[in-house]
C-alpha cells in the first residue's frame, strides 16, 4: 500500500538509526526522501541506498538550515512531512557541566530543532505533518542527562503551542519519544553489557526497542488515520517511563 505517494518527506538526520529506518519505511510506503545530515560521505552512502535526495546541513547552524530550506523549495517546492530527528546525547553532572557542553547540546536539539521548525513552516502545505523526535529523558530525568532531558522539555512545550498555532492550515505536529533503542548512538555514549543490561532492567517489556519500531509508529503519524492527532507526545519504550 502506496499511502504516501507523491509526498515529499524531509528527515534531518538521517544517515543512520531512527532517521534511516524512518527514510526506509516512507520510502516503502511511495514517498520521496530528502535525508540531511553533518558528514557528506555518510548522507551519501545512505542517501544512495535509500534511492533519497541527501542534502548536507548542520542543524545547530542557522544559516545551514536556511541553506537547506531554500535548497528544497527549489528543488522541490513544498514538503508533506518533516521528521526533525537530529540530535546529540552527551552526560555530565550539573556540577561539571561546561558551557561549552551545554551550548552543544542546546544548539543541535532544541535551538536546531526550533529554528528547522521554525523556517520550514511556509515550506509546508496544508494538511501536512511535522514529528519532532524527542525522549523519554524529558519524562523520567535520567541523572547525568540533565541537558539532554532538559533539551527534549523544551521541544516538547514547542510542539503544542506549534499545534496550536499551525491547526488552522491543518498541519499537525506531534512529538514521538524513545526509550532505549539498539541504535549507533548507544555505540557512542559508551554502551556496554553492564549498561545495556541494567537499561533492560528499567525497561518492563524486558529489551531494548529497534529503530524500526519508532520508524512505524512515526509512518503512523504521517498517514491520514492520524488525521486527528496534533499536539500529542507518544512514547515508544516499552514502559520505561512509567
Amino acid at each position: 500500500m502506496k499511502n504516501l505517494k507523491g509526498k515529499i518527506a524531509v528527515i534531518t538526520g538521517g544517515n543512520s538509526g531512527i532517521g534511516y529506518a524512518t527514510a526506509k519505511k516512507l520510502k516503502e510506503n511511495g514517498a520521496h526522501i530528502i535525508i540531511t545530515g553533518r558528514r557528506k560521505e555518510a548522507i551519501e552512502k545512505a542517501a544512495d541506498e535509500l534511492n533519497a535526495t541527501a542534502m548536507i546541513a548542520d542543524q545547530s547552524k542557522l544559516n545551514d538550515i536556511e541553506n537547506l530550506v531554500s535548497q528544497v523549495k527549489e528543488q522541490f517546492g513544498k514538503v508533506d512531512i518533516l521528521l526533525i530527528n537530529a540530535g546529540i546525547t552527551k552526560f555530565s553532572t550539573i556540577e561539571q557541566t561546561t558551557e561549552s557542553l551545554f551550548d552543544e547540546i542546546m544548539n543541535v536539539n532544541f535551538k536546531g530543532a526550533f529554528f528547522t521548525l521554525s523556517r520550514f513552516i511556509p515550506l509546508l502545505n496544508d494538511g501536512a505533518s511535522v514529528i519532532i523526535l524527542s525522549s523519554t529523558s524529558a519524562t523520567i530525568s535520567p541523572q547525568s542527562a540533565s541537558i539532554y532531558a532538559a533539551s527534549k522539555a523544551a521541544i516538547n512545550a514547542v510542539v503544542k503551542i506549534a499545534a496550536l498555532e499551525l491547526a488552522s492550515r491543518k498541519i499537525r505536529i506531534n512529538a514521538v519519544s524513545p526509550g532505549p533503542i539498539a541504535t549507533e548512538i548507544m555505540d557512542k555514549i559508551g554502551l556496554n553489557e553492564e549498561l545495556e543490561n541494567h537499561l533492560i532492567q528499567s525497561i518492563p517489556m524486558g529489551r531494548m526497542g529497534k529503530a524500526e519500531e519508532v520508524a512505524d509508529m512515526i509512518h503512523y503519524l504521517t498517514s491520514e488515520n492520524a488525521g486527528f492527532l496534533t499536539g500529542a507526545n507518544f512514547l515508544v519504550d516499552g514502559g520505561q517511563s512509567i
